[in-house]
């Protein structure tokens, strides 16, 4: 069996349609009264958006029933739809803690309930039927104070049992008025010792070179080779990753056919950048990682050796991978000493033969 790792997946776009309907329907009056039918709410939650911003509000329908109570009735589905039909062996889980707590708490009081968020997700990842090694990213965001994501920031640094990575989420077009707050924000991160990693060069309004030096992955970064390529050999020798989710460029419009791919891995493999993908927010696209990997295979953009390549680097790049090898080699090398073994027995019991 294949084992695959995923980089950058959204807590509030990874819940299915079906599950998120079911919620409502069982849950959720208001909300069911305005989707009596399924498929009418699929249509609605998955079809393509006229642009990032206008995608991201979907994030918003989300995030306002992931509340402490809910989360882990979320997670546990989310895991065991990873674990079954993804076969994923490592995840990591991105979010913005601040938007879970109570709004109708003060600021401070939100600040301080969000380490009981972060302890939730820990804990309701910890699927023992459905073992994949997991951990959190947690997303500062534009919408946010600077005092809020600081301590998003230290937070992420309180619980390194639990999170792995830092991130900035919210959309890219509005990072420009407030570059250099993020940019100390970053700096701050990484004095603490955390990783990083953040949505830039996502489209043509978020290509901030000034926040490279800061990311050890870029989330998204398709527009570096796409339009800079001229950057390619410096993110190259700072060893970055680039975290391609294929689908959600055809669902914010920031691409317009398949074949443009073609040219975001063309020139990351001739300048020796490393790509790994992603599905940025499985729910929202109703597209889990395989098919995301299908699609490429399909729409010959990559061939099987270029996927496995990609498929090496997500695990290479994985902030809390605990092997030095991905699942594949650890299960080949135990293969290996299996037959070994079987090998060795077969030949003791030809030796016993008179």
């Amino acid at each position: 069996m294949a084992l695959y790792a995923e980089l950058h997946r959204h807590l509030g776009g990874s819940v299915v349609p079906r599950i998120l309907w079911r919620y409502f329907q069982r849950n959720d009056p208001s909300r069911a009264a305005r989707f009596p039918d399924y498929s009418e709410f699929e249509t609605f939650y998955t079809k393509p958006r006229q642009s990032l911003d206008e995608y991201l509000e979907l994030h918003t329908l989300v995030e306002s029933v992931q509340t402490l109570q809910t989360l882990p009735y979320f997670i546990f589905r989310l895991i065991r739809g990873a674990y079954i039909f993804e076969n994923l062996a490592y995840l990591e889980l991105r979010y913005t803690p601040y938007l879970r707590t109570d709004p109708h708490l003060s600021e401070a009081s939100r600040i301080e309930q969000m380490a009981d968020v972060v302890k939730t997700v820990g804990l309701a990842c910890q699927v023992p039927e459905y073992p994949i090694v997991t951990s959190q990213i947690l997303c500062m965001h534009t919408r946010l104070p600077y005092a809020v994501n600081r301590a998003i920031v230290d937070l992420a640094a309180h619980f390194p049992q639990f999170v792995c990575g830092i991130d900035l989420a919210g959309g890219d077009s509005v990072y420009g008025d407030r570059l250099g707050e993020f940019i100390q924000l970053y700096a701050y991160a990484r004095d603490r010792g955390l990783k990083t990693t953040g949505h830039l060069y996502e489209t043509a309004n978020g290509c901030y070179p000034q926040l490279l030096p800061y990311l050890q992955r870029i989330g998204h970064g398709i527009q570096i080779p796409l339009r800079y390529p001229e950057l390619l050999p410096e993110v190259a020798a700072a060893g970055q990753c680039l975290e391609v989710c294929p689908t959600t460029y055809f669902q914010t419009g920031t691409l317009e056919r398949y074949d443009q791919l073609r040219l975001v891995f063309s020139r990351c493999f001739e300048a020796g950048v490393d790509v790994a993908i992603c599905t940025d927010n499985a729910g929202l696209h109703n597209v889990r990682l395989p098919f995301e990997y299908e699609n490429l295979l399909t729409h010959d953009i990559l061939n099987f050796k270029e996927l496995q390549a990609c498929q090496e680097a997500a695990f290479r790049h994985a902030f809390a991978w605990p092997h030095d090898h991905p699942p594949a080699l650890l299960l080949s090398h135990l293969l290996q000493n299996t037959l070994g073994v079987l090998g060795s027995s077969v030949l003791e019991c030809g030796a016993e033969k008179p």
